[in-house]
Parts: structure tokens; C-alpha cells; sequence
């Protein structure tokens, strides 16, 4: 049964929405069923809100490729953010959790 969990995780859908704002692209991706929530711990209210991360529905690697062309990512749920660190995207010490799901944020820098 775990694993049937594990697969369907894999298999799941993700929003990707690509935001513009001048010179700045910030790319969101959120799991498909936290959209439209509201995660709370001690001071933190995070919402996953629809103008921010609602967008095209896709599978996740498709989403984290589409991502990888771009300087700031913003991702939140245990499918995007673990598919991330497994393929190298994102250091798992730089995922925080608020009540229990995995966030994390990528801002390319160049030198």
C-alpha cells in the first residue's frame, strides 16, 4: 500500500504558473490539491493562493523543467519540493515545512 502512495505521489499533478513583473520572472509550482489553502504554524500564514499558483496543470518533471529556465522558482507541496531534491534542484536544508508541507525557493545569482 506504501508504495501504490509513493507512485500516485510521483504521478501526480502540479500548477506551474509563470508570473512577469518587469524585468523579473518568478515561476510558482504548488502539489495539485493545495491549491486554495491556507498552511498556519505559530506566526506563519502561508496561503497558496490562485492569482500566485494556480496555472497550467502539468506532471512535475515537466513543471521543474520548464522551471530550470528561470532565476526564481518558488515551489510548495511533498511532491514538487521532493522530486526537486532528488534530481539536485534544491538542498534538502533548504526546505522549510510549515504545518507539515515542504517549501522551498531557488533564486539564481550570477557573479
Amino acid at each position: 500500500m506504501a508504495d501504490e502512495q509513493e507512485e500516485d505521489q510521483g504521478r501526480g499533478l502540479v500548477y506551474l504558473n509563470i508570473l512577469r513583473s518587469g524585468l523579473h520572472t518568478v515561476v510558482s509550482i504548488c502539489d495539485e490539491e493545495l491549491l486554495g489553502r491556507t498552511l498556519k504554524e505559530g506566526k506563519i500564514v502561508f496561503k497558496v493562493s490562485e492569482p500566485f499558483y494556480g496555472g497550467q496543470l502539468v506532471d512535475v518533471d515537466t513543471a521543474l523543467r520548464i522551471a530550470s529556465e528561470f532565476s526564481i522558482v518558488n515551489m510548495v507541496g511533498e511532491r514538487v519540493v521532493s522530486r526537486a531534491i532528488e534530481l539536485g534542484i534544491v538542498h534538502r536544508a533548504a526546505v522549510i515545512r510549515i504545518e507539515g508541507v515542504p517549501h522551498a525557493m531557488i533564486l539564481k545569482t550570477w557573479v
